[in-house]
Parts: structure tokens; C-alpha cells; sequence
């Protein structure tokens, strides 16, 4: 058993909320805060024993599990969201493919590349930013791709809130990537190219993960 595996968190009408622990997952199991679970069975959890019945408790941890209120901080957040921006939720977006040469690379060889300069009065934004090796980098330097001759290979975009959950997913399942693409805008490039990673398994494959560079 894989304590790692982090469980998907929803409100009750199925909205993604956040990545918990299988230890906040029982947390939330006891305190009767899970309205109701679906997807694969992940962890048995063996409480104490009650002392009248001597029954032990079990609690199973399902993949997805929705719960009554929303996670902290994050009411009304779902809505117009603007992620915040970091390197490691950038390259995911990206597929850790640097945007000018098209070469996949491991996270300490990307780098952040502004389309738009800082010093040309570009700014730090999902819109504006790209992932990119090092030597593409250095190369296009305080200048724009046209400026410096070079072909962007996609339009940067800002991920939605589920879309953001997926980016910061350790180790995504088959079933909760299924879950949070139903929540993905038809067109983005995230919805195109999760769909694609889930035709590949064979069906049945309820192990699958999709993992995420490091």
C-alpha cells in the first residue's frame, strides 16, 4: 500500500476542491464529514476497539471523496480563479517541453521564459510566461521570439481551478484524472492531451497513474 497516494477531495455537488492525505481523508471519515465516495478503494483504515462491543473500526479511503463545506480558504474561489504561478505547476502545464526547441527535458533543466520581457515591460503572469530549456533561454534572452527569431510552439494559457488541481497532483489515478478532466474546458490544451494519455492504458487498467516529471 502506497501511503503516498494522495485522495481527490470534492464538495458535495462534485466540485474538485484540493489533494488530501489519507490521514485527513480519516479525519474527515470521523468527524462525518464525507457525504459519500467514488472511485477506486485506496487504504483500510483499523481504528480501536470499542470496548462494549469489541468491535474494531474500519474506515476505507476511497480515490475521490466528497465532503460537506469547502477546503480552507478556497470558497468562491473556483470561479474566475487565477492560479498562483510557480516553475513546477508552469512546467507541468507545458509538459515539461521546452515551447521553442519542442525537446521534453527534467524539471532542473527548465527554466521560466517571459514571451514578453520584464524589460520591455512584460509581466509575470500565466499568460505571458513559458516553459523553456536553459539554452533556449539564454539565447533569446531580453527579447521577444520574433525579436530574437524564434518560433513559439504553443500559446500560453492560465489553467482553470481543476485544471490547477491537476497540475500540483503528485501521482494522478486513471479514475480521479477522469474525474478532473470532466471539469476541464473542451478546448484546452490540458483537456486535449490528458484524453489522449487516457486512450492509451488498456481498459481495466485501474492502476494507472499518470506521473508527473521531476
Amino acid at each position: 500500500m502506497n501511503l503516498n497516494q494522495q485522495v481527490l477531495r470534492t464538495d458535495v455537488a462534485g466540485m474538485p476542491l484540493e489533494w488530501i492525505s489519507y490521514k485527513d481523508a480519516g479525519r474527515l471519515y470521523h468527524l462525518k464529514q464525507v457525504a459519500y465516495a467514488c472511485g477506486t478503494r485506496l487504504y483500510t483504515l483499523h481504528g480501536g476497539i470499542n470496548a462494549s462491543t469489541g468491535d474494531q473500526s474500519i474506515i476505507e479511503v476511497n480515490s475521490i471523496i466528497a465532503t460537506h463545506g469547502d477546503g480552507p480558504g478556497m470558497c468562491n474561489k473556483r470561479y474566475d480563479y487565477k492560479p498562483p504561478l510557480n516553475n513546477q505547476t508552469l512546467f507541468r502545464r507545458d509538459n515539461n517541453l521546452c515551447m521553442y526547441c519542442g525537446h521534453h527535458f527534467l524539471t532542473n533543466a527548465l527554466s521560466r521564459d517571459h514571451i514578453r520581457p520584464i524589460s520591455q515591460g512584460g509581466v509575470d503572469t500565466w499568460e505571458n510566461v513559458i516553459t523553456a530549456c536553459r539554452r533556449c533561454n539564454n539565447h533569446k534572452a531580453g527579447r521577444t521570439p520574433a525579436q530574437a527569431n524564434m518560433q513559439l510552439l504553443a500559446i500560453p494559457f492560465a489553467p482553470t481551478y481543476a485544471e490547477y488541481i491537476y497540475l500540483k497532483g503528485r501521482r494522478v489515478l486513471a479514475d480521479q484524472m477522469e474525474y478532473l478532466l470532466a471539469h476541464f474546458p473542451r478546448r484546452s490544451p490540458l483537456h486535449a492531451r490528458i484524453s489522449n494519455a487516457l486512450a492509451r492504458p488498456r481498459r481495466g487498467q485501474a492502476g494507472f497513474a499518470l506521473e508527473t516529471h521531476v
